[in-house]
């Protein structure tokens, strides 16, 4: 039976932290992918559970200084005609509009630590946030976004007017934010990137929401797994 989870790394910080975590205690076998470090991409993802691919600090449109981008942008394009389940944190949700030829532009407010989002009316009927409170509390760090593809749906935004999940098909995801982190992966992010007394007000209210965020996570995850007609233990 295949149980596998590929997990695209794009750089070494932004592992998939409690994504991956929750599919090992699942039983699923998780394969780690690093093409920044010269990994090939799969051939068939169909080999796969589902695609999960994480964020970093390079923009879409860097592909002349990160070659293998447009790899990437063909690896997804192959995930959305397989109809595999995946779903792209950060970055990837920027790459997976590209992908479906929408565009990613400024966002109007960069986002660096913890922010409301908001679902939409479709959102709250969506599987993937099924017993999720309409306002979330998320960690963000971005200063791009996505626009909504032709065909596919918003799901949750912010208050500045910020696109933060959306949705392709019945089985492709996008969000801005991160859902994955843990407060140790935040901190390793913050160092030599902001002040002490803003490291310090971010750590606090990372340390504040650790429970409660992983809680939900861990919803989102089993609402996620549902896609993939997964073994009984993810109920």
């Amino acid at each position: 039976m295949n149980n596998k989870i590929l997990i695209i790394k794009n750089v070494e910080s932004e592992g998939a932290g409690t994504l991956e975590s929750f599919f090992k205690e699942k039983d699923f076998v998780t394969v780690v992918l690093e093409p920044a470090k010269g990994a090939i991409f799969p051939k068939n993802a169909r080999d796969y559970k589902a695609v999960l691919i994480m964020g970093g600090p390079m923009n879409v449109y860097e592909e002349s200084r990160y070659p293998f981008l447009k790899e990437e942008d063909l690896f997804i394009k192959g995930i959305l005609k397989d109809k595999i389940p995946f779903l792209g944190i950060c970055l990837e949700a920027q790459l997976l509009a590209k992908a479906l030829a929408a565009k990613v532009v400024k966002s109007p407010l960069k986002e660096v630590g913890w922010y409301d989002i908001t679902l939409t009316k479709e959102g709250k009927n969506d599987l993937l946030f099924k017993d999720i409170p309409e306002k979330l509390n998320v960690f963000q760090w971005h200063g791009d976004m996505f626009e909504i593809p032709k065909k596919g749906v918003l799901l949750a935004s912010s208050a500045p007017g910020i696109n933060q999940a959306f949705k392709y098909g019945e089985n492709a995801y996008g969000f801005q934010f991160h859902i994955e982190v843990t407060p140790k992966m935040i901190e390793s992010w913050l160092k030599n990137e902001l002040s002490e007394n803003e490291c310090s007000a971010i750590m606090l209210e990372s340390h504040k929401n650790k429970a409660e965020y992983e809680r939900r996570a861990h919803i989102i995850y089993k609402n996620f797994l549902k896609l993939t007609h997964p073994p009984a233990q993810i109920s």
